[in-house]
């Protein structure tokens, strides 16, 4: 059985990149937004480690483990925020939240 080549990897990348961003931009959920932004980042520890694979370096996935450690950082920090905003303002709709002042 064949390996995947290096541009399906690509490919399926860069489909999940524009379905991230697409949901950065059009959505005004910040849920959703905040799904979109894990996405990308997602999107990208995918090509860090198809290239990776591609040229039989560990580079990529090192690099992959520190977007997966700083995503789960804004994990964390993002569902706080989220939090925050519902108990203060009762609304996740990011045109409603337009300043910081309670």
């Amino acid at each position: 059985m064949g390996s995947v080549p290096l541009s399906h990897y690509l490919a399926l990348g860069s489909a999940l990149f524009a379905v991230g961003f697409a949901a950065l931009l059009v959505r005004r959920n910040a849920l959703v937004v905040f799904m979109g932004v894990e996405l990308m980042l997602n999107a990208a520890n995918m090509t860090f480690l198809a290239f990776s694979r591609a040229h039989q370096t560990m580079s990529g996935q090192a690099a992959a483990f520190f977007v997966i450690a700083v995503a789960a950082a804004e994990a964390a920090v993002g569902l706080a925020i989220m939090i925050a905003l519902v108990r203060n303002r009762n609304t996740l709709n990011v045109d409603e939240v337009d300043t910081l002042k309670y």
